[in-house]
């Protein structure tokens, strides 16, 4: 008796190849590639929250850093800088402004230890001088129509003339009736006059209320020369 095909354990002619094992090569390595990529999402996202963390951290230092030595804010507490700044504005205040220059309006540590903001008059050698025919107050002879005053101020209503010490600055308040500044303390021994030192910084701008944005500036001293015959002033 003649054996079939598959009683000598022979594969039938039309009986499917085996799969190679070329071909399932690029499946098993698919496979590995799908299981690193999940294998490492978890890593990548505590990676990405890191660096988001580490970002947050670094504003939050620069912005300290700042706040401590070079922009400053200061509240306005009274009325003796109206109208240019009213009561309860806020300013911001340049710390490394350098020397304080006649029109600035500064922050500092006033006759009493306490923060005070004014603006500068005269600057160290200039003199100062109130008041003239027109209730203007000049410097180094030049007279100085100072557009910031408050609406129906002089100059001054005391007369006074001041040589500045180096190193010392004038100030006064814009709003001359309601300011207590340097013509209060005129009689003491450095003639009512601040240390640059005691200066610190320079308000550049105000920033509340919303309403009230506006950059701090005059040219009311550009004329005003400086003791030796050089302009001084921005």
């Amino acid at each position: 008796m003649s054996r079939t095909g598959n009683d000598t354990g022979n594969v039938p002619e039309n009986a499917p190849a085996a799969p190679s094992e070329e071909a399932t090569a690029p499946a098993a390595a698919a496979d590995e590639k799908d299981g690193e990529t999940a294998s490492t999402r978890p890593a990548k996202k505590r990676s990405a929250w890191l660096e988001s963390l580490m970002l947050i951290a670094g504003g939050v230092v620069v912005a300290l850093l700042l706040r401590a030595f070079v922009i400053g804010t200061f509240w306005i507490p009274s009325e003796s800088m109206e109208n240019t700044l009213l009561e309860h504005d806020r300013v911001l205040v340049n710390r490394l402004s350098g020397p304080p220059q006649r029109g600035d309006v500064v922050v500092f540590r006033g006759w009493d230890g306490q923060e005070w903001i004014k603006r500068v008059i005269a600057v160290g050698g200039d003199t100062v001088k109130c008041c003239d025919k027109k209730h203007r107050l000049s410097v180094n002879g030049v007279p100085v129509d100072e557009e910031y005053l408050h609406p129906g101020d002089y100059a001054s209503g005391e007369s006074f003339e001041v040589k500045v010490p180096k190193g010392r600055l004038w100030v006064m308040g814009d709003h001359r009736v309601a300011s207590r500044d340097s013509r209060a303390f005129i009689n003491d021994k450095h003639s009512g006059t601040i240390s640059e030192d005691a200066v610190v910084g320079r308000a550049w701008a105000v920033y509340w209320p919303p309403s009230r944005m506006k950059l701090l500036s005059t040219n009311a001293f550009e004329k005003v020369p400086s003791p030796s015959g050089a302009s001084a002033s921005r």
